[in-house]
């Protein structure tokens, strides 16, 4: 992983840490629509600040973004592929640190589901999924229907908290989509930690390895829709 970061110059600085860059960097996409939304912000954007004041989550009071960094790669076991969250966030708050990971949607789907993966998956699949059902605690249950990038998406917070000493992790879906698409499969995958999810707000999945987690859905402003 690259200690070295190197800051930004705009919305523009982003496209070149994308995977497919010539894909992915379209107007009314995630990416683009992530990158203008949280450049222009400085720091958290309005729904995503709103979102943690209002949790009632003490952790999350009074949160203050330290470190944004685009398209950040966490390292897993069991293949040479990292998770690349759309954005990383350590913020801090008046009770410690925090890690945040950002995924950003518009009509993006989360991937595939684990039972896609099949009988014959690689050994380095297998370890992989079993690190994250032992990271995550959810070995008592069923996950052939769970979104396997929300695994890991939600695995990356807890990893980086522990790099970074946090207590507390926080994995947020930031979607730009105004009809919700796949919030109803984000609901399922929130129903793994007892979460009934709504729009807008962030819960508690209680601590996971030793780190409180907590997951949400937060819906984007349009207007980036059109950057």
């Amino acid at each position: 992983m690259a200690k070295v970061y190197v800051p930004s110059d705009g919305p523009q600085s982003w496209r070149r840490f994308l995977a497919e860059p010539e894909k992915q960097w379209r107007t009314g996409f995630s990416a683009k629509s992530l990158a203008y939304s949280w450049e222009e912000a400085d720091g958290f954007p309005p729904e995503i600040q709103h979102a943690l004041a209002d949790s009632g989550i003490d952790d999350l009071d009074s949160v203050v973004p330290l470190l944004i960094v685009p398209e950040h790669k966490v390292p897993l076991p069991g293949g040479r592929t990292e998770s690349q969250n759309d954005a990383f966030v350590l913020a801090s708050s008046p009770r410690g640190l925090i890690s945040l990971c950002i995924e950003g949607k518009v009509e993006e789907p989360f991937g595939q589901v684990v039972s896609t993966w099949g009988p014959d998956s690689s050994p380095g699949k297998r370890e992989r999924f079993d690190f994250l059902v032992s990271l995550l605690e959810l070995g008592a249950v069923d996950l052939s229907q769970v979104y396997y990038q929300l695994l890991h998406r939600t695995a990356s917070a807890l990893i980086e908290a522990e790099r970074f000493h946090a207590r507390t992790a926080v994995m947020l879906v930031h979607s730009f989509s105004q009809s919700h698409t796949w919030f109803p499969e984000f609901c399922e995958f929130a129903s793994l930690f007892g979460v009934k999810a709504e729009l807008n707000r962030v819960y508690s999945c209680g601590q996971r390895s030793g780190v409180e987690l907590h997951i949400g859905w937060v819906v984007g402003n349009p207007e980036y829709l059109n950057r």
